[in-house]
């Protein structure tokens, strides 16, 4: 199959044409590159479409263009325009992303879209894929979008959460990082529960020699308590040990000048992957000190099936109930102040619970081969539900977004590319 997979990716170009380290995250990039890698794996051709939004304003524009940096040269990335005026900006990347998938679709029809959350752009083109192009359109889900971690309403418009509504009533397949979003779509949708990937090249890494090292691996900003892990690592004071930091974000340079006086603090900036699995496959610990969410499953850190893979021991705020094989590999903190990074640092390194790892149970659940499988038939599965709901909708007399009953799923799409083109 012919897969669009539609997502707030960041490659290497982006980053350097566009100024959007403010809104840069190393997860999400990490993630949609290890799922796009497993769908070829399965034999898909994938495409990747990205707004590369700026979220500062101003009055310049940013044209599209393609990623010459591709993390996997079978994979092309194409990023639609940005044009970050104010009260312009989110209708500008709906308009222009939609616009860049379809000039995709017209030249070579795609039998399936995958969106990443559900980011107004996101929603946009897989409305217009369901009802225009007649092309089954499944969500992967990441963060809630009716909550805060504080409990709050995010400050999105009313548009923006009905269109979110009315998506996640339709959508005939949803695959999240939790049983919490999963619970959000109708229980007759098909759902597949995956909450990270296990790379090939971190599978091959595991049983590289241990060090007394710490690791905290992510984006730089503020709600992932690095403030707080560094004044704790200060006051616990760790003979013979290390804290490492990767990833670079707005807040880097006040986090570098507080770490500044400890020669045990080392800061790695934006790493390659090589150089991050190196650096996981080392580490003896693993922390993921982000903010605790009032309701506990609206966000849950990819990083933490990565940290277990490599056979690290991890330190984690709750993120919802997690399987109990791998909690065997996981110490918890009620919260992320430095006191209680403090301490439990002190608790798990002097009373050696770092040897309690969960490897071989994560790559069990989340290994490559078993993710691949896993997702196929998560995919299919979900085909079936479009094809079926089109079938009962028949002529589109209910109102919803389903088209009539293929044939096949690729030669016949050829005939809806003729469709408007925004």
């Amino acid at each position: 199959m012919r897969i669009a997979y539609i997502t707030p990716y960041q490659g290497p170009s982006v980053l350097r044409q566009r100024p959007i380290m403010q809104s840069r995250s190393l997860a999400t990039t990490t993630k949609v590159e290890l799922i796009a890698s497993l769908l070829r794996s399965n034999g898909h051709e994938v495409e990747l479409f990205s707004q590369g939004e700026v979220i500062e304003n101003s009055f310049k524009f940013y044209p599209g263009f393609a990623e010459t940096d591709r993390f996997d040269p079978n994979i092309p990335v194409f990023y639609s325009s940005a044009w970050p005026i104010k009260r312009v900006n989110g209708f500008w990347s709906c308009f222009t992303l939609k616009r860049l998938f379809n000039s995709r679709h017209r030249a070579s029809p795609f039998d399936l879209v995958i969106i990443w959350n559900l980011q107004l752009p996101q929603i946009t083109c897989a409305l217009y894929a369901m009802r225009d192009l007649k092309v089954p359109a499944i969500l992967e889900y990441e963060d809630d979008r009716f909550l805060s971690l504080d409990g709050s309403r995010p400050n999105h418009s009313a548009r923006e959460r009905e269109s979110a509504r009315r998506f996640l009533q339709r959508v005939p397949g949803c695959m999240a990082c939790s049983p919490h979003l999963l619970s959000q779509v109708p229980s007759s949708v098909p759902k597949l529960l995956l909450r990270g990937v296990v790379g090939r090249d971190l599978e091959a890494a595991r049983g590289s020699r241990k060090t007394n090292r710490v690791l905290f691996s992510g984006s730089h900003h503020k709600q992932y308590g690095i403030p707080a892990l560094i004044t704790a690592w200060t006051k616990a004071a760790l003979p013979d040990w290390e804290l490492h930091i990767t990833g670079e974000g707005p807040e880097t340079a006040a986090f570098r000048k507080l770490a500044e006086s400890n020669p045990t603090i080392h800061f790695h900036g934006l790493v390659s992957r090589a150089n991050l699995v190196q650096l996981m496959a080392s580490a003896t610990i693993c922390i993921n000190p982000h903010d605790t969410s009032k309701t506990p499953g609206i966000v849950f850190a990819f990083k933490i099936v990565e940290y277990l893979a490599s056979g690290a021991h991890v330190i984690t705020t709750p993120m919802g109930p997690i399987e109990k094989e791998l909690e065997a590999g996981i110490t918890y903190m009620p919260d992320n102040t430095a006191e209680t990074i403090c301490s439990t640092l002190r608790q798990v390194i002097d009373g050696k619970l770092y040897e309690r790892t969960a490897a071989k149970q994560v790559l069990g659940v989340y290994g490559p081969e078993n993710s691949a499988k896993s997702l196929e038939s998560f995919i299919q599965k979900s085909i079936a539900q479009f094809e079926k709901s089109a079938a009962h909708c028949g002529n589109h007399s209910c109102g919803c977004d389903h088209a009539a009953p293929r044939k096949t799923l690729g030669n016949d799409l050829a005939s809806s590319s003729s469709s408007s083109s925004i």
